[in-house]
């Protein structure tokens, strides 16, 4: 009777966490841990607004699609920038992941940035309320962070958790379920690199790349102090004089003084959130250290300048992408300890 109990409870289990990130979109499953993994980009047929591909799919079309096609991030800045098409990849995505395996609608937790306005957690919500889930909460993403890195949220001891993702930038001291003196959240992250990078190309190069190839360039050979051995890359672009294709050859170094601006700004913010720190706090901080979630955190070199800038320890966490979307995956493995930190 207890296995067939246990069989009709997977059965039946219907909890899934959401981490809507600006670059990336993951989905906890209960039982299945995470099983989407998937750039937040959909392909669309422009005439009939029929969606065409979704995810790595989609990211593959990027720059390389005819004009009767377009793709679209319809997340910005940590937020839904286009209503319909962030339903339309919610759908497709749960779809692959519901299946005919729940007997009801599923509840779902979503990590939202902490400086979203009342207006956005409206549309958060109602998208993943418009793909059939039961229950919708919210939870602010350096506080999934802090609780996807085993982090006991609910002690009386404050803990800084740095996420820094595709479009913001979340800096939190957290203690008794909740944030400390509230959170810094700028609106620069991963995407802001990029965008330095390409703008640095076309005016000191006149070498024109997309996204793509400025994201891989970042990742190559972007790094935010000097490295032991600087590295270098050949880019492929489109010379904006001869308007013909051309290659170039470029340093770590350079990279790193094109992407300085958007680095500069996440090191004020977390100074400036040190400073407002509590003394008592500010001394727990300097026992357990700054710890870095998020796809930026893999960005070389990060943990060394933050270490030296603040002078406290700091440590990349285990796995930094899948941080917010675990937390939300305990949160809802027992949500009543959570109640209080959920919207």
């Amino acid at each position: 009777m207890e296995k067939y109990m246990g069989f009709l409870s997977n059965l039946t289990s219907s909890d899934i966490g959401i981490d809507l990130g600006t670059a990336n979109i993951l989905i906890w499953v209960r039982g299945e841990d995470v099983v989407v993994d998937e750039p937040s980009i959909v392909a669309i047929e422009t005439k009939t607004r029929r969606v065409l591909a979704v995810g790595s799919k989609a990211k593959e079309m990027v720059g390389r699609t005819p004009g009767e096609i377009v793709t679209i991030r319809p997340l910005r800045e940590g937020v839904i920038a286009d209503f319909e098409v962030t339903e339309d990849m919610l759908r497709v995505l749960l779809k692959k992941v519901i299946k005919n395996r729940f007997l009801v609608r599923p509840r779902v937790v979503v990590g939202v940035p902490s400086g979203i306005t009342e207006v956005e957690k409206r549309a958060v919500r109602l998208s993943a309320e418009r793909v059939n889930a039961r229950e919708v909460y919210l939870v602010t993403e350096p506080m999934a962070s802090a609780i996807g890195v085993g982090i006991d949220v609910h002690a009386p001891i404050g803990s800084m958790i740095i996420d820094i993702g595709g479009g913001t930038s979340e800096i939190a001291v957290i203690a008794l379920s909740g944030i400390v003196n509230g959170a810094t959240s700028i609106r620069i992250g991963g995407d802001k690199f990029d965008d330095a990078i390409i703008q640095h190309l076309k005016k000191n190069y006149n070498l024109l790349v997309g996204e793509r190839t400025a994201e891989q360039i970042k990742k190559e050979i972007g790094s935010a102090c000097p490295l032991d051995e600087e590295m270098e890359t050949q880019i492929k672009g489109r010379d904006l004089v001869a308007a013909i294709p051309r290659t170039i050859t470029i340093s770590s170094a350079e990279i790193r003084e094109a992407i300085s601006e958007p680095l500069n700004a996440i090191t004020d913010a977390v100074m400036l959130s040190l400073e407002r720190t509590p003394p008592e706090v500010a001394a727990d901080i300097l026992d357990r250290g700054i710890i870095l979630t998020g796809g930026g955190a893999l960005l070389r070199g990060l943990d060394r300048r933050l270490r030296e800038e603040t002078s406290l320890p700091v440590h990349v966490a285990e796995d930094p992408l899948t941080c917010v979307v675990r937390g939300t995956g305990k949160i809802l493995d027992n949500i009543s300890e959570y109640r209080k930190v959920l919207f």
